[in-house]
């Protein structure tokens, strides 16, 4: 098992800006990928923005050009820049990593962080 620690929610006001941040135990470049997804109140869970052990990241439309992904390996963490915040970014936002061995896919998860925004 990997532990995830996310940390960086809040309240905020709409426009406003927050930095999420997701700590590793393990080195994050033993991860084939790691992102950030979310998930309101009576909604799926939605992929927010991913980051791949070579770097290239993906964003879900509704934040593009808001949010940036990162990664500090110094820091072993996987970084989410969050800017131009709406109510509807409202949501706890959960860490995400996948490693791979034998040929098996693993999945990883934080806790998550709740980030609310009032408009």
């Amino acid at each position: 098992q990997v532990q995830l620690t996310e940390s960086g929610g809040g309240l905020v006001q709409a426009g406003g800006s927050l930095r999420l941040s997701c700590a590793s135990q393990r080195i994050i470049a033993d991860f084939e990928d790691m992102g950030w997804y979310r998930q309101a109140p009576g909604k799926q869970r939605e992929l927010v923005a991913t980051i791949t052990n070579g770097g290239l990241t993906n964003y879900t439309d509704s934040v593009k050009g808001r949010f940036t992904i990162s990664k500090d390996s110094a820091h072993n963490s996987v970084i989410l820049r969050m800017s131009n915040l709406r109510p509807e970014d409202t949501a706890v936002y959960l860490c995400n990593a996948h490693s791979r061995a034998r040929n098996l896919l693993y999945a990883y998860w934080g806790q998550g962080t709740q980030v609310t925004v009032a408009s």
